[in-house]
Formats: C-alpha cells, structure tokens, sequence
C-alpha cells in the first residue's frame, strides 16, 4: 500500500523543470529518413521535388509529380557506437525495424489554365529515430560524490530532513516539489549515503563532505533510448505556366522519446566507508510541434532548375517526467522505496527550433539522369527554451546563444538510368551545432540505392551510413566526465510506389 500511495503523490506533484541546452540539440536535430529514392541521393531534392519526402526541404517539389501516387517505407536502422572511456573502448549495437514513411499526392491537371496543375500531398516521415544505446566503462578521479555536492553545498542541511512521519519516498516529492531539483538531488545524495553534512547536529549548516575515499574509481555506464520524432505533412501546390512551381506545407510533430541510465561505481580505496554506488535515471518526453514552410522551383532551361525555400521554426509543447533511484554500502535503509515507480512531474514546457532557409540547384539530364546539390543554413545560437520568463530558461537561453551557432548542410545527390533501373548516390556534410569543438562533431554521410520502374508502380532501395563523433557527458553537472563516441548509423530503406 507504501508503494501505492507514493506513486498517486508523485504523479500531481509539480515543480520547476531542469531543461537544457541537451533538449534543444536533441529535437534540433533531424536524421536523414524519408523515402529510399530520397535517402539514396541523400536528400538533395531542393531544386528535383517529384518524391513525397522532398516536401521536409522544399513544398514545391508536389507539384512537380505528373501523377498521383502513394508510398510506404520501411527501414531496418542499425545503430553502433564504440565509447571511449579511460581507457577502456565498449561497442554498443541495435537494431530496429520500422515503417518510417507513408504518403501520397494527388495531381489535378488544368491545361486551359495557367497553373497547369495543382498537387494536394499528405505525408507522414520519421523525422528522427531516437532507438540507440551506449555502454562505456572505465577509471576516473571524478566520482559520483562530486555530482551530490555539487547541487548539496549551500543548501541548509535541515532542508533535507524528513517531516514529521513522512516516508522517504514522500520527503523526495516533496522536496522537488517545493524545493526545486537542487535539493531534491541533495536529498537523494545525503539519504543515498553518498555525502554527509559537515555537523549533522547544525540544521543550518550549508557545507558537506563525501563519504567516498579514493585516489580513483571505475565506473560503469549504459544508457538506452527509445523513441521517435515524427512529422505529418500537409502540403498544396501548384505548377504556374511552364516553368515555375510554387507550394506551402503545414507541419505537425509528435514526439515520443525515453532515456534509462544505469550507473555503477567501484574501486574506493580499502578503508572507504563506501565500497559501491549505483545510480539509476529515467526520463520520459511526449509531446507536439508545429512548423510551416514556403518553397519554389524554377525551370531555367530544359536542363537547369534552380530552388529556395524558407522552413518557420518550429514550436515544441513538451512534458517530462522523471524517475530516480540510488543505493550504496550506507544508503538508509528504506532507499528502495525510492524507484522508477516514484515519478516527478514536470510542468509543460516549449523549444523554439529556429528557422532554416535552404537553396538548391539541380541539372537534368534528358532520361539518362540528373545531378541535384542542396545547401542549407540554420541559425542554432536562436534556439530557445520557454516561457522566457522562468529565470532558469532566461539564463539557459543565455548559454545556449554563446554555445551553440550556424550550422550549414550540403547536400549532393545523383541518379543514373538504364532504362527501367535507376542507380543513385548521395554525399551528405553537416556542421556541428557547438561553436565549441568536440563536444559534438560534425556529420559526414554517404548513401547509394537502385530503383526498378514497373510501370504502375517502383520498388527502391537505399542503404544510408553517417559517422559522427559525440562527447557523451555522464552527468550534466558537478562532474565533467564524459565519454568519446564514435557513432555510426546505418539505414537499410525499401520502398514501394503505386501509381494511379
């Protein structure tokens, strides 16, 4: 019934959110998904359109299309990472398989009208596939009692202490409830066995002390994630004259994305008190995004096409919420009430992705093929965290401008015919978000794919690889532990069209 009742209090306590910079990049960024024809030629359809996945760069591209159709995608996304820690490397590898794309667009032809035709697409992408896990292992002098002092020292030791008969479970809500996520982490800290007042009979007394004693420590770390970015979108547009194709998208996010880390800490020296810390976190998101984009395409020549297009913003409603748990050699005795049962809520929150403008150039080739080039540029240091009005997110939004910058994507793509099979190839670069190196490094992919025209329909294959390094912070703060990963992503896409 402990257990029970605890859980009902978690789940209507409120208290200020602990977003970050981290949430920012995390939903900033957007993988290469969509069709296989499109990710065979690594996206680079500003200027070509004719694919339902060209509308994520450039709405015009509907309208392009000479008759209706529909497609569905799948991919198997293979996600492996080497983790450099100390100096120990572990290799992390998932696989997952999913429907990843499903739309269709409608052709209405007017040849007695200047806009010759009218294009209505509905597509659904996966934006961003966030299934993924890393484990990396090794010695550090930075152990987990730095992160509990970091948050404890200053806070009033009798702000930690449990009311009158309140179960520990309840103290913790209560405590970041009222208090905030500092002394909640204090609390977890203090009770976990980690770190102890300096004189636990002054109730004032603001300064603390480990309970750790080490020159070094290993430490062992597994984090897994799951989830996804997706984006509906509804698109109209029209073929004006010969030569010029105009169209505007809606755009309608959901977002759905859960992190579990697993911490171990040996290694103390001989006579520590503590011989073993383990620390568990889990958070969970979910919510919605808005966005709209503009774009056009110009026929130059029979050969030349040129394309621009201008993406809004895009606007994130989130909620999180969190779970905790901690043990070690002189935890209190009921820490285990305190679980990934115990939830903190977190009030709605909102991240303003800034806007993207992309420029696109392609030559086409009569039926042999084409060459297709696009670059891309988005403002990152414009992110925000809201409502601007919270002092936390104002000094975040603050950090995020000095931390985070331009980034600039190109894209190359082309596609060779032979009759009914088409051969296709991408090369994709694109900066890193972080003025500062290191932190995460730039993406650099590759793609190929081959297509047979039926007729009535197309069966297309891509296989898509990108590479890309990350300093995969352990904890967001008190320690500055982190580990190297070397991640490599490859999607194996099938799709089928049917024309009608």
């Amino acid at each position: 019934m402990r257990s029970i009742l605890t859980f009902i209090v978690g789940m209507v306590c409120v208290f200020a959110s602990a977003q970050n910079i981290n949430d920012v990049v995390r939903y900033g960024t957007e993988n290469l998904q969509g069709t296989a024809r499109f990710q065979a030629m690594s996206g680079a359809f500003g200027a070509l359109g004719g694919d339902l996945s060209s509308l994520n760069i450039n709405p015009a591209g509907s309208a392009v299309f000479n008759y209706s159709q529909f497609t569905v995608s799948g991919s198997n996304y293979n996600r492996n990472n080497d983790a450099t820690y100390g100096n120990s490397i572990q290799n992390a590898d998932l696989n997952s398989l999913e429907f990843n794309q499903a739309g269709g667009v409608f052709v209405f032809k007017s040849p007695n009208s200047p806009w010759k035709k009218i294009a209505l697409g509905l597509n659904y992408d996966l934006v961003e596939n966030f299934d993924n896990e890393i484990s990396a292992s090794g010695n550090t002098n930075q152990g987990i009692d730095n992160y509990f002092l970091n948050f404890a020292q200053g806070i009033p030791f009798g702000n930690l202490l449990l009311g009158q008969n309140e179960f520990l479970e309840e103290a913790y809500l209560r405590i970041g409830a009222q208090q905030g996520f500092a002394d909640q982490q204090a609390f977890l800290g203090y009770f976990g066995g980690v770190i102890n007042p300096v004189d636990e009979t002054n109730q004032a007394g603001t300064s603390y002390i480990s309970n750790a004693e080490y020159s070094s420590v290993n430490q062992q770390f597994r984090q897994s994630t799951n989830g996804y970015n997706s984006k509906f979108t509804a698109n109209l547009a029209g073929q004006y004259q010969n030569n010029l194709y105009l169209g505007a998208s809606l755009n309608f996010h959901s977002v759905f994305y859960d992190k579990v880390t697993f911490f171990d800490e040996t290694g103390y020296d001989a006579g520590s008190p503590i011989q073993r810390t383990t620390f568990d976190n889990f958070l969970h998101t979910q919510g919605t995004g808005f966005s709209f984009s503009l774009g056009g395409i110009a026929r130059l020549n029979d050969n030349i096409r040129i394309g621009g297009s201008y993406q809004s913003p895009t606007w994130y409603y989130l909620t999180d919420d969190t779970s905790q748990r901690i043990n070690s050699d002189l935890a209190d005795d009921d820490i285990n009430f305190i679980d990934f049962n115990i939830v903190n809520l977190f009030e709605e929150y909102r991240i303003k992705i800034p806007s993207k403008l992309t420029g696109s150039v392609a030559v086409i080739f009569g039926k042999d093929g084409l060459l297709s080039f696009d670059y891309g540029y988005q403002d990152m240091s414009q992110a925000e965290l809201r409502p601007n009005s919270d002092p936390s997110f104002s000094a975040e939004n603050d950090f995020i401008a000095n931390e985070l910058g331009a980034v600039s994507t190109y894209r190359i793509g082309g596609e060779y015919r032979i009759e009914k099979v088409s051969l296709r190839g991408g090369y994709r670069f694109e900066e890193s978000p972080y003025e500062t190196e290191g932190i995460i490094g730039d993406l650099e992919g590759y793609s190929a794919g081959i297509g047979y025209d039926f007729g009535g329909s197309k069966l297309d294959l891509a296989v898509n690889r990108t590479e890309q390094e990350v300093n995969e912070l352990l904890f967001d703060s008190g320690i500055s532990n982190s580990a190297l990963v070397d991640k490599v992503n490859t999607n194996i896409t099938l799709s089928y069209t049917l024309k009608f």
